[in-house]
């Protein structure tokens, strides 16, 4: 038996997808422990590319299961629309498992968290406004629906019955939008109940029932390290345990039966959403134009155009540290094939005192300027290197000194989008 953590290193978006698609075939079950919608997961497989926000990447293997665990909130509507994707696409998803845990979005969270951002003005979070902070936010204030409440009609009715009436207040008098009526809402998710009925089971039991009979597990995280609600750049963060502890409490599976966590480092940065990114390019600035259309850096979710800078080392070193990371992939590392030079932060100079781990204080990390290195570039197209020892001498001098500032062996170098173009330098 082994299974594995997958955690994102930065901000989101290090293709995380693609790499919980090109391993998912070594396990029998892959789990989302977190997150909602607002996770956009890219896989690009046979010539189809895939865009998935709710199922976990491994419904692409045919013989994996892919579990939405306790830790995960559900937009059924989107469900459903994936569902239709995947039909679409003949890939099949029968044997998908829905914690019945999960807590659902529900309207009334998409409105208040496009409400709550248009009233913060200039100081927005950046959310994708896909409910997800109200939802998690109804978990916690336990007035929350989850996924097994929409099976009982009764309870369903009763339970939205006292939601609505703290949500319709808020919703009318304090920014001027139509409430909901318990019918009308009803009128929408008894038939997704209906739908997905078949689909929802215990899924702590069920990934403990596998465990025992020798089944490997892959759980796979969404967002990044540093959009944790605890550890990242607060408020400009998710609303969710998106680290390695986030897969325990999100799956319920003891820590125990964990063997590696894999963390995923973008071969440069981006961030999508407001907040502090100490290595980001001016906006306009030629190389961050560069990254932005070579890696076609858009927000899989939004649309978005991300935000895009140079590798910070002292994020990833923070992250192997929260996480307990044992592997690191290295994604889009073909993209830094265009550039002349490449540079690397090292370090953080925070008004004269260098530090090589996220500062202690947010008002710290605001005013941290980036101390860099700089590297040659190989300028030459990898994308159909396989085999580490046939990179160009300043791609590896480029891992290698990824390696080294993080302290996590780099076993997975990604050098484009398709699931073969992977090199597998330490992985099993």
């Amino acid at each position: 038996m082994a299974s594995t953590i997958l955690v994102g290193t930065q901000w989101g978006d290090e293709g995380k997808g693609k790499v919980t698609d090109l391993i998912s075939g070594e396990y029998d079950v892959v789990c989302r422990c977190q997150g909602g919608a607002n996770a956009g997961h890219t896989v690009v497989a046979n010539g189809h590319k895939f865009g998935l926000h709710q199922i976990p990447s491994g419904v692409m293997y045919e013989g994996v299961v892919p579990v939405i665990g306790n830790g995960c909130i559900v937009d059924p509507s989107v469900v459903l629309e994936e569902f239709a994707t995947l039909d679409e696409q003949g890939v099949s998803y029968h044997n998908l498992k829905i914690s019945g845990n999960a807590h659902i979005v529900m309207p009334y969270h998409k409105d208040l968290d496009g409400a709550n951002e248009r009233r913060l003005g200039k100081n927005l979070i950046g959310t994708t406004r896909r409910g997800v902070g109200p939802c998690y936010s109804d978990k916690v204030s336990r007035i929350g629906l989850r996924m097994q409440d929409m099976l009982d009609e009764k309870i369903f009715r009763e339970k939205l019955e006292t939601a609505l009436a703290e949500k319709n207040p808020i919703l009318e008098k304090i920014y001027g939008l139509p409430g909901y009526t318990v019918d009308q809402i009803c009128e929408t998710y008894l038939p997704y109940a209906e739908r997905l009925r078949p689909y929802i089971i215990e899924s702590s039991r069920y990934l403990n029932e596998a465990i025992t009979e020798g089944k490997n597990i892959l759980f796979e995280g969404s967002q990044a390290t540093m959009l944790d609600i605890d550890f990242g750049t607060y408020p400009f963060v998710t609303s969710s345990n998106c680290t390695a502890g986030g897969a325990i409490t999100g799956s319920g599976v003891g820590p125990k039966h964990i063997d590696r966590v894999l963390g995923i480092a973008k071969a440069y940065l981006t961030r999508v959403g407001s907040g502090p990114f100490p290595t980001e390019l001016p906006q306009g600035d030629e190389i961050g134009e560069l990254l932005c259309e070579v890696g076609h850096e858009y927000g899989v979710t939004t649309g978005r155009k991300r935000r895009c800078g140079w590798y910070d080392a002292v994020v990833v070193n923070y992250a192997a540290r929260v996480n307990g990371l044992t592997d690191l992939a290295v994604t889009k590392l073909d993209v830094l094939s265009v550039l002349d030079t490449i540079k690397v932060c090292i370090a953080y100079d925070v008004d004269g005192v260098r530090y090589t781990t996220v500062p202690e204080h947010q008002s710290l990390f605001y005013k941290a300027k980036p101390v860099y290195i700089e590297l040659p570039g190989w300028k030459c197209d990898i994308s159909g290197v396989r085999n580490y020892t046939d990179l160009p001498r300043e791609a590896k001098d480029y891992i290698d000194l990824i390696e080294r500032l993080s302290g996590v062996p780099v076993s997975l170098i990604a050098v484009g989008p398709d699931r073969e173009q992977t090199i597998n330098r330490h992985w099993r």
